[in-house]
């Protein structure tokens, strides 16, 4: 076997290997990714990151938890001329998939729309339906 290898390869085995002048040598990372798997299907590494993706569901309030947050709200209006700030709570529904997440915010009320039911904190709008905790800290 070794001398079929001589006998079509002698005259390049021992010769000292080639390092060009003009290209720079290919760096170990690009060297590397040349031997990397290729996307045989792609977007599927996404699609299995989105199905891992945890999403919250959404716990509705019971009667005096929703009364609770309308009299806090109600309280609000009533005392427009002060600025008020709040921490509220609330729900958003994923895009993609059922559920959603709930996320905290602090910030000072500039309006709430009764007609729309939407309260406007600094320059967040909030569904007032999606609160699920409100909390008024001392005024400005």
């Amino acid at each position: 076997m070794e001398n079929e290898s001589y006998k079509y390869y002698g005259d390049i085995i021992n010769r000292p290997r080639h390092i060009s002048s003009i290209h720079a040598p290919m760096s170990i990372m690009n060297r590397a990714a040349q031997f990397a798997p290729f996307a045989a299907l792609p977007g599927h590494s996404q699609s299995v990151t989105e199905a891992a993706r945890q999403t919250e569901t959404y716990l509705s309030l019971d009667e005096e938890e929703k009364e609770r947050i309308n009299c806090i709200l109600q309280s609000i209006i009533y005392n427009t001329a002060d600025a008020c700030k709040v921490s509220i709570k609330y729900f958003i529904e994923d895009e993609r998939k059922s559920g959603g997440r709930y996320i905290k915010t602090t910030g000072v009320v500039r309006k709430i729309d009764t007609y729309n039911k939407v309260i406007l904190l600094d320059n967040i709008k909030i569904n007032i339906e999606d609160i699920v905790d409100i909390i008024i800290h001392d005024n400005m």
